[in-house]
């Protein structure tokens, strides 16, 4: 696409053929700074895509409107917007090749014909974005379906929940806060009203999910970004602790750019090894990390997550 948008051209081009400068590919291509061959292909564009009446003169070198009532789109869309589109269908499609293909379809159709308006070379818009995740796990139709509803029209949700710490599978009855992808995976924030308290809910442990004729309003005092913001990762509940890191020189050169939470601290050390510092809610996932990164990776503090850290590596020696 250059480094400008492909609508700007258009504009450009129109322009100069209503003020009969006929213009032609070469000055298009020199204006722009782009390929003579693309600058072919935006003009073809513009009278097979946008229908615009170009006609060639040979004599003038150039191009001229046989339909002077003849207008571009009136929508523009910026090199930013037009990479948010190109992100939001990739994503879209994502979604819709899992549980509710149906429902976005339309939407993802909508948003690829405005694509197309924009971008010449139609191969650029599945080829220029990916978004690939692993490791995540998938909830049934229904399911998303019945939370998503509750959520918007803001009533209670109704649902059986399978618990990995307990085991167990429990009726719970919850006002659904927040609907969230973390890695891949869908997650609803909630106030239990079996637990009395904000809790985090797994869309794929969850079955039998209706939505009950019972509005609620949330909780004075809870804050969606303050939420987010509280803690690493995905655990929030409980109280705060920092957790300092060391990673070793090599290490570093992978982790100094990282953004590990947005109230972190670095230190880089003499040796080149840095200290990463951050609050945690929970040593659960905090710990995952750190063990991904082996031996390239020590806790400073606090104590009982180094304990921890050093009972795993026991297990895992142990295993070897």
């Amino acid at each position: 696409m250059g480094n400008k948008n492909i609508y700007e051209r258009f504009l450009w081009f129109d322009r100069k053929v209503r003020a009969d400068k006929y213009p032609n590919a070469t000055r298009l291509a020199a204006k722009f700074e782009i390929s003579l061959k693309t600058a072919q292909r935006d003009i073809e564009f513009m009278r097979e895509r946008l229908e615009a009446p170009l006609r060639y003169d040979k004599t003038l070198k150039g191009y001229c409107y046989e339909d002077d009532t003849f207008s571009l789109p009136s929508i523009y869309i910026s090199s930013e917007e037009l990479t948010a589109l190109l992100i939001t269908r990739k994503m879209l499609q994502g979604i819709s090749a899992t549980y509710i293909g149906g429902d976005l379809s339309l939407l993802i159709e909508k948003i690829t014909s405005i694509l197309k308006k924009h971008v010449t070379e139609e191969e650029l818009i599945d080829d220029a974005v990916s978004i690939q995740l692993i490791g995540y796990t998938i909830p049934s139709e229904d399911i998303f379906k019945a939370v998503l509803e509750s959520c918007l029209k803001r009533k209670v949700l109704s649902f059986a929940y399978f618990s990995l710490s307990s085991d167990e599978k429990t009726v719970r009855k919850a006002d659904p806060y927040h609907l969230f992808n973390y890695m891949g995976t869908w997650h609803l924030i909630g106030y239990c009203h079996l637990r009395q308290g904000l809790r985090d809910f797994n869309l794929s442990r969850i079955t039998d999910a209706r939505m009950l004729e019972e509005p609620f309003t949330i909780k004075r005092g809870f804050s969606l970004r303050e939420y987010f913001d509280s803690a690493f990762g995905l655990f929030k509940a409980g109280d705060r602790e920092e957790v300092t890191l060391l990673f070793t020189p090599e290490k570093a050169k992978w982790i100094k750019d990282q953004v590990w939470h947005r109230e972190q601290k670095k230190e880089f050390l003499p040796d080149g090894s840095l200290e990463l510092t951050f609050p945690v809610a929970s040593f659960a996932e905090i710990a995952m990390e750190i063990l991904r990164h082996g031996s390239g990776v020590e806790v400073i503090r606090p104590e009982g997550l180094r304990q921890l850290i050093k009972a795993e590596a026991k297990k895992i020696l142990q295993r070897y």
